[in-house]
């Protein structure tokens, strides 16, 4: 449940504590790269750990996470919010590893859909613990969910997984849209022979969901289980040849600019979304910051440069100034695009052996 020394703005403009909201007052010059692209997406990372071992993301024993005090704090990510929305950010994306594990990300959610400038909050879960928290991830002001499900298959989502737990998946969507959430999206990593077969079962989904179907590409950020020679790896376009093909005539429709290519099936209740993430054909529209679970900004996907958030955030003294720098730093350093971000890191390895070290699973990234 919510704890009750959560700050509630009432219609004065004051906290229930009785602080006025002043600092929503405060602007600071927007966040951009030297490209000229503007910043206003946080992807924050609450923890490494989950409850499923999916092969694409994490090895089978999990990561090693010994210490708590690794990962940032509900007061350090929420000084992070603040001084983001500051600078332009608008949307923040609760991730993981499985947000859900966390104990405090009831108060996380609250703390950030609280903040002046932010104006939708969403997470990213696998579904096993939603409909536990459903209801109060709703009141503390989650505006959207994204659920990941990769095969509708009880057999292939054990492999996929390495555990059970389908049928609670599927039941986490049903409870989303049955609870009221105002954006309900299934995440769905495309694997070509394995799930692929699946393509259209999980079109059918949109039929009469108001749910967003996303079919994303599969990526080496695997721990190096399965990505290999990419043989596995199905194309955006190759997605979207087959979707017009079971569906003539469907139309485009509008999404999120990660949403590189977005239908509606005629008469169909949702949509669905072909994201190219390792084809990187978005990456001119980039509005993306991610923050990893132990506090490294990563200005892109493909780049191993991480600048140190937590490191400056425990610093005595450290101002607001000083993580505005931070950020300011990451970005004026990103790179053109993915490509560019993954050449430039493999160039700085030493030597053979350093290729593949540093952050190697997507949970350690921040999914």
């Amino acid at each position: 449940m919510l704890d009750k020394s959560l700050h509630r703005k009432n219609s004065s403009g004051e906290s229930s504590s009785g602080a006025t909201t002043a600092s929503a007052a405060t602007v600071l010059p927007p966040l951009q790269d030297r490209f000229g692209r503007a910043f206003d997406y946080v992807r924050i990372a609450v923890t490494e750990k989950c409850n499923l071992r999916c092969t694409y993301c994490m090895p089978e024993e999990g990561v090693d996470f010994p210490d708590p005090t690794a990962v940032l704090t509900a007061a350090e990510i929420q000084r992070s919010v603040e001084t983001l929305a500051k600078m332009g950010v608008r949307k923040v994306r609760f991730t993981g590893g499985e947000p859900l594990v966390r104990k405090d990300i009831i108060e996380i959610v609250a703390n950030t859909a609280n903040t002046p400038g932010v104006k939708a909050v969403h997470l990213t879960t696998n579904g096993l613990l939603f409909p536990k928290y459903a209801k109060d991830l709703l009141k503390a002001g989650l505006t959207g969910v994204n659920i990941s499900l990769d095969s509708l298959d009880s057999e292939k989502f054990e492999r996929i997984t390495r555990r059970t737990g389908l049928d609670k998946v599927l039941e986490s969507i049903q409870c989303a849209l049955d609870v009221g959430f105002k954006t309900v999206k299934v995440n769905v990593v495309l694997m070509r022979g394995f799930n692929e077969d699946e393509l259209h079962d999980f079109c059918e989904m949109t039929k009469d969901q108001r749910v967003t179907v996303r079919f994303i590409e599969f990526m080496p950020f695997d721990a190096h289980q399965m990505w290999e020679t990419g043989e596995h790896f199905a194309s955006a376009a190759n997605l979207v040849e087959q979707i017009e093909k079971f569906y003539p005539g469907i139309k485009t429709a509008s999404g999120t600019r990660t949403e590189h290519h977005i239908f509606q099936a005629p008469g169909y209740a949702g949509k669905i979304a072909v994201i190219p993430a390792f084809t990187r054909s978005l990456c001119g529209n980039c509005s993306r910051i991610r923050v990893t679970s132990d506090g490294k900004i990563r200005n892109c996907l493909y780049s191993d440069d991480e600048f140190d958030l937590k490191a400056l955030l425990r610093k005595d003294g450290c101002t607001e100034e000083d993580v505005v720098g931070v950020f300011r730093k990451a970005f004026d350093e990103k790179h053109r695009d993915g490509f560019e971000a993954k050449k430039k890191s493999t160039e700085k390895k030493i030597n053979v052996a350093d290729i593949g070290k540093g952050r190697t699973s997507m949970t350690q990234i921040g999914g």
